[in-house]
């Protein structure tokens, strides 16, 4: 019979596969390095079956090839694939419980991404990044300035026009020492802020 329905292990440099046909019989089961997966999918598995896999870093651009060679692509959850591993995790164990998921009437599936959404995606998660590392850092010089009895402003924008004032202030009560840390924690917060 031929595979109607293939789980794959997605991993750094081996991929796992679990095919079955129509009735649910394994037809396949093997491991395939990354840049050889995607040939042996083709040479066995007929156009228009369905391809599972675990959704991860690499499984939108592993999708979009597999959808571009006329397979259906269904990413899955990992949690949701958690439930159907039957023995000790590997990546064998993992292909299989991923097929077995993806045949379920009513397993929920992640959206394949296309390029530009990734894209979207990618400078999102950096722009939430940059504004955790720079309100972390103003975080911190509140703190510091607190030690040596200043309160600092709330806001960024204020406690932003308050630094120089306070670095520029002959009796602020700040050593040499502490002066220079705090003008390159300022230096730090200005050049994230920009």
């Amino acid at each position: 019979m031929p595979i109607s329905r293939v789980g794959v292990d997605v991993a750094k440099s081996v991929f796992h596969v679990h095919g079955v046909d129509h009735h649910d019989q394994v037809e396949w089961r093997g491991k395939h390095k990354r840049d050889r997966w995607l040939d042996a999918i083709v040479k066995r598995v007929p156009m228009g079956a369905e391809i599972g896999m675990e959704a991860c870093a690499s499984s939108h651009h592993l999708a979009r090839a597999l959808q571009a060679r006329g397979y259906h692509v269904k990413l899955i959850a990992a949690q949701f694939v958690t439930s159907y591993v039957k023995s000790n995790k590997n990546g064998r164990v993992d292909a299989e419980a991923i097929c077995e998921a993806m045949g379920r009437p009513h397993m929920r599936f992640v959206a394949i991404k296309s390029v530009a959404q990734q894209d979207v995606q990618a400078a999102h998660r950096i722009r939430s990044e940059l504004v955790q590392q720079h309100t972390s850092k103003a975080n911190q010089i509140r703190g510091l300035i607190g030690e040596y009895g200043r309160v600092a402003p709330t806001g960024i924008g204020q406690l932003r026009a308050a630094l120089p004032c306070w670095l520029e202030d002959a009796e602020n009560g700040l050593t040499n020492a502490r002066l220079e840390g705090m003008n390159g924690l300022f230096q730090g917060a200005r050049s994230r802020a920009r």
